[in-house]
């Protein structure tokens, strides 16, 4: 019989921001290795992909990577023998769960690498684990022992398994039983709300989609909250800065006055202090090392 424990500890590592895979990216000359793998088809409401990252490369320091907010929570998994990673210089769980994030943040890797992480969609903490999502904004906590309730030694069972693929069959049966298990939170009307901001960039009047979804102003923001961890306007402003990361990345713009009158921020100053609040930078810092970063993670320099 599995022994069960009721005890619930919260690691309060503030602004976690869950695009923690995405460092590998601008590593791949190394020796690390990175694979991205799609969910089965059963997650992929869900789950964006899973990914994988292997570094047994003992002779590189360690580093420290600047991550920037996105709009996704997500899972991380660090094999306890590789060694851990931190953030504010306190160690994180070796398997933990994150929410949104809402602004940058920093985090440190040893040399040793083996971990998995899990990219959900908005909607899965809620969906998946069943309580508010707001409870882990800009904060995460062990996964273990949310496990250890529901009768699975999770750590233990991804530790008896060798190979990457294995683990990550681990974590789909978990995943998928809470998810049978917490069918009741699932929420059409905020996923609408979801699609319909990530669609427009940000740029959608939050009056006239709740007029539409036909919810008070106050409804919507307490389902909205609960459902994906902030509030309409904060993921509108960070979609909004996620459209603006894509085309500084494809070059699709002549300046950068131009990305914020087409994105509809007030003027450049606003646009700057936007982009700072999210991904610790300015937007000219960011593309002096776009050789160095892919998406929502680059390396700092110190």
């Amino acid at each position: 019989m599995m022994r069960i424990t009721s005890t619930k500890r919260r690691f309060s590592h503030k602004h976690l921001i869950k695009n923690i895979f995405i460092f590998v990216y601008h590593l791949l000359e190394t020796t690390m290795n990175y694979r991205q793998l799609s969910p089965p088809d059963y997650l992929k409401k869900h789950i964006r992909f899973f990914w994988t990252l292997e570094s047994d490369d003992s002779a590189m320091f360690t580093r420290s990577f600047r991550t920037m907010a996105e709009g996704c929570p997500g899972l991380i998994f660090q094999s306890p023998d590789k060694g851990p990673m931190y953030q504010f210089d306190k160690k994180l769980p070796h398997i933990f769960i994150y929410g949104q994030s809402t602004r940058h943040a920093d985090i440190q890797f040893g040399a040793v690498f083996s971990t998995i992480g899990v990219c959900f969609f908005p909607n899965a903490i809620k969906a998946i684990f069943g309580f508010d999502a707001y409870e882990l904004t800009d904060d995460c906590t062990c996964l273990d022992l949310i496990a250890r309730k529901d009768g699975f030694l999770l750590s233990e069972q991804l530790l008896e398994t060798e190979s990457l693929a294995d683990r990550i069959e681990v974590l789909c049966a978990y995943l998928f039983f809470k998810l049978q298990k917490n069918t009741r939170y699932e929420d059409e009307t905020m996923q609408f709300a979801i699609t319909r901001i990530v669609q427009s960039k940000g740029n959608i009047s939050l009056k006239e989609l709740q007029d539409y979804l036909q919810l008070s102003e106050r409804s919507f923001e307490r389902r909205f909250k609960q459902y994906v961890g902030i509030s309409p306007k904060l993921y509108s402003r960070i979609s909004r800065f996620q459209a603006v990361l894509n085309q500084l990345r494809l070059g699709q713009h002549d300046r950068l006055t131009d990305l914020a009158y087409e994105n509809d921020y007030a003027d450049q100053s606003h646009f700057i202090r936007s982009f700072k609040e999210f991904a610790g930078c300015s937007p000219l810092q960011y593309q002096k090392q776009s050789m160095q970063q892919v998406e929502n993670f680059y390396e700092r320099v110190i």
